[in-house]
């Protein structure tokens, strides 16, 4: 599977971005999905997951309350709405898909798309 992430871009703090990330390949719902992202210095980290029917997702602490994942299978493509955004959510973000198994290690995730930067001014 090929993913292409966008959306991202300049946001002052407290507003919102939608990030998009368009599959393309082979059967979409097959593959269990996340959200990642890496600031300059640091490790990767995973900032949610969505199971294959989009029934089960997962946020990491730091952005539960503020973010929300969804999929369409329909349309091959997995969302993250970003609310209230904060100076420290500054990092690109990347999405990711793995046809086995689930979890946030990114280090299991096969399939990357080529990341899209969001930037928050404080």
């Amino acid at each position: 599977v090929q993913l292409q992430a966008s959306g991202g871009g300049l946001v002052q703090a407290g507003g919102s971005l939608r990030l998009s990330c368009a599959a393309s390949g082979r059967a979409f719902e097959n593959y269990f999905m996340g959200w990642f992202r890496q600031a300059p210095g640091n490790e990767r980290e995973c900032v949610a997951t969505i199971s294959r029917g989009g029934g089960t997702t997962y946020y990491a602490d730091f952005v539960r309350g503020r973010f929300t994942i969804s999929r369409d299978n329909a349309k091959n493509t997995v969302y993250l709405q970003m609310n209230s955004l904060k100076f420290e959510d500054t990092a690109v973000y990347y999405c990711a898909a793995r046809s086995t198994g689930s979890g946030s290690n990114y280090r299991l995730y096969p399939y990357w798309g080529q990341g899209t930067l969001v930037t928050v001014s404080s």
